[in-house]
């Protein structure tokens, strides 16, 4: 949220277990930065309900019936494409995380995450695009693994030159270190940081955050995590 903006952030829940939407809506409200605008119960219910409220988050469930979170996902980026989406579910499935970190969406929680957890992913999404967790991480470390089984000294002709600077704020976002944080431990202002990873998406060829954090594993900038 920009400094200054005392908007809270605007967030959906989709999940057809009206015991669990309770429990985190109530969790959520003691946030004064957060406000639960709407409830849905299936992936159509709640396509019917961006076509008429903005909404900045949306916690989506991957098993609903009618329409599952998995198909609901992308049709959601077509009608609210600054919707920062978090999937949530009851397992830990590094295909399926990859699979839908591809088609959109911000982060993957399983629906055991505490209160504060899902709270630090609304928040971070909103502010930075993504929320990276052990799960995300691993994920994607995995699935790389398997997609380029390359070996570093094939790598290097085409790693993009990063200097000390650049290498170390891509190691700290790798971390999940946000950008204030990462402008404290680097002695430089945000907006100088934020400068730095859009250079660093030019210079890797990536599009989106998660892209560079795949570019760091691919190039070994970070190890597993």
């Amino acid at each position: 949220m920009q400094e200054g903006n005392k908007e809270p952030i605007r967030v959906i829940i989709a999940d057809d277990h009206v015991l669990y939407r309770a429990g985190v809506k109530t969790s959520l409200s003691t946030k004064k930065d957060i406000k639960v605008i709407a409830e849905a119960d299936n992936g159509m219910h709640l396509l019917n309900l961006i076509k008429n409220i903005e909404v900045d988050v949306i916690l989506l469930d991957i098993q609903m019936p009618i329409m599952d979170g998995i198909a609901t996902l992308p049709e959601v980026k077509k009608i609210a494409p600054n919707a920062k989406v978090i999937m949530l579910t009851m397992v830990d499935d590094n295909s399926m995380i990859t699979k839908l970190m591809e088609l959109g969406a911000n982060s993957y929680l399983t629906k055991t995450s505490d209160s504060e957890v899902i709270y630090e992913a609304i928040k971070t999404c909103y502010e930075q695009e993504y929320f990276f967790n052990s799960l995300t991480n691993k994920a994607l470390l995995s699935n790389l693994k398997q997609r380029n089984p390359v070996t570093p000294q094939q790598l290097s002709p085409q790693e993009a030159q990063l200097n000390e600077k650049e290498t170390l704020i891509l190691r700290l976002m790798c971390e999940e270190k946000s950008t204030k944080e990462i402008a404290d431990i680097v002695d430089l202002s945000p907006r100088t940081v934020e400068a730095i990873r859009d250079r660093l998406k030019v210079k890797t060829g990536s599009k989106t955050t998660a892209g560079l954090i795949m570019y760091a594993v691919k190039h070994k900038i970070i190890e597993e995590m």
